[in-house]
């Protein structure tokens, strides 16, 4: 998840030996419980009432996330963008399944204008209601259907709890990033993570800059003034996890295990500074995490550095992670930050919640990753790493339920990685890598919620260990130190 350079700062003056004082936030749900599940994948109670679908998913933290009644397939995404006037020309071309037969729905959307509505070829009335897009189709929608929008307007940000989101524009281009949304605010959406879709994204900007975004690449073309950059995900990807990058920067392509390897820098970093040499480690920190996680799961590798001062973060963007500017400096090792971006590939990205409250799933395992580079790459310990974060965590607010406006709070960050190596120490390493491998193996390409780790932990270790999980997780007191 998004990793905030002040925060690590924060953490380094507390824990002078530690290699991984990173803060971030998640949420876990308080009964630990996986919601009620349709055959689409979409919780109960989410849509088809009276034919009309919820304008919420279901997420008890955001209420109004994403969308009830369909499950999305893939996304086609059609943009033009010009810096100049910051306008942006959209169309998407949506196909779906619908849950019960609908006869209006929703689409998350912040307000472009749209000029042109079909459902199924047909047109369709829509109406913007804050950021909902409501859709009422000229007939009952019934089982596979499809939704095509034109849109065109002045796109922006979405206020979040990390400060400005979505669609930002910048001195040469624009940036599309955020979480827990951001999508919406560049394209009409699901926004979710539980409606994961494959994306088509064609791009056209002004001849001589960059359109970068998630997948591989397929492409460019150059056609009067203008340059149409094709990326194409077909990995299942939640909708936040997109990203759009727009504007002047140095590209470095390639190939790595006959995967395509794309990473990029805004051109007023120094060439050969901090952020090329971090990103030029890409493949090598890939390849490492590979032998802790299992196989990577995406068909492409990358990494974007921006350098808008706005993007105080870093977000895993599936495929190609986003690195903001204070990540870099001369002289420094940043790749502790492109381990857990990294990592997020596995948990988070392929691995996806099943709700905003299990978001530890993503972020101490990602934390957890930092440590093992670390160990790996300066001969840190884990185990001293574990010491130092142990010693001086504030055990008051429980990784599994900090509250909505605590999901970023440093408490669920660190103590989640507390909490992935407690259980190392419970089971020992052979199960516990076991336990990774199996979990991003069987989930690939899914989602899950915590009570689903627990359970694959239980079956893979042969241990009882809900005592273990409830007081690292949920427990407002040190837990003690499992004894290897």
């Amino acid at each position: 998840m998004s990793l905030r350079k002040s925060d690590r700062e924060n953490g380094r003056r507390g824990l002078r030996r530690s290699a991984a004082a990173v803060l971030i936030a998640a949420l876990l749900t308080t009964a630990c419980t996986s919601p009620p599940r349709t055959p689409t994948g979409l919780p109960s109670g989410t849509g088809g009432a009276d034919g009309v679908g919820a304008e919420g998913i279901g997420d008890p933290y955001f209420p109004r996330y994403g969308n009830g009644g369909y499950d999305v397939g893939h996304y086609g995404i059609q943009v033009r963008y010009d810096p100049a006037t910051d306008r942006l020309t959209g169309r998407v071309a949506i196909t779906a399944v619908a849950a019960a037969p609908l006869r209006r729905f929703n689409l998350d959307f912040t307000g472009l204008p749209t000029s042109k509505v079909t459902v199924n070829g047909q047109p369709a009335t829509a109406r913007q209601e804050e950021s909902e897009l409501v859709v009422t189709p000229a007939a009952v929608v019934r089982g596979d259907f499809t939704v095509e929008i034109d849109y065109a307007g002045v796109p922006q940000p979405i206020k979040a709890i990390l400060g400005d989101g979505g669609w930002l524009h910048t001195d040469d281009g624009a940036i599309a990033l955020g979480q827990p949304e951001s999508a919406s605010s560049w394209f009409p959406v699901n926004d979710h993570p539980l409606d994961k879709a494959t994306f088509d994204l064609a791009i056209s900007v002004p001849e001589g800059l960059s359109a970068l975004s998630n997948g591989t690449p397929e492409g460019t073309t150059t056609a009067d003034g203008w340059t149409t950059w094709r990326w194409a995900e077909r990995a299942p990807m939640a909708p936040y996890l997109t990203t759009l990058v727009i504007g002047d920067y140095r590209i470095t392509s390639g190939s790595h295990r006959n995967r395509p390897i794309l990473t990029a820098v805004a051109s007023s970093f120094p060439a050969d500074g901090d952020a090329d040499r971090a990103m030029a480690r890409t493949a090598e920190v890939a390849d490492f995490l590979e032998t802790q996680f299992g196989p990577y799961p995406f068909e492409s590798y990358g990494g974007v550095v921006v350098a808008d001062p706005r993007i105080s973060y870093a977000l895993e963007t599936q495929s190609r992670p986003v690195y903001g500017p204070s990540f870099f400096r001369a002289g420094s090792d940043s790749t502790w930050v492109v381990a857990h971006e990294l990592a997020h590939q596995w948990f988070g990205d392929s691995v996806s919640i099943g709700g905003w409250q299990h978001i530890w799933l993503n972020e101490g395992f990602a934390s957890y990753a930092e440590w093992l580079w670390a160990e790996k790459d300066r001969k840190i310990s884990v185990q001293s790493q574990f010491d130092d974060v142990y010693r001086l965590m504030d055990w008051s607010i429980p990784t599994g339920d900090p509250g909505p406006a605590n999901i970023f709070s440093g408490a669920v960050y660190r103590r989640g990685a507390l909490t992935v190596h407690a259980l190392r120490l419970t089971v020992g390493d052979d199960a516990f890598f076991r336990i990774l491998k199996a979990w991003t193996g069987e989930r690939r390409n899914g989602n899950a919620v915590t009570a689903d780790f627990v359970s694959l932990s239980e079956r893979v270790s042969g241990k009882s260990l809900r005592p273990l999980f409830d007081a690292w997780l949920f427990g407002t007191t040190q837990p003690p130190v499992p004894k290897p």
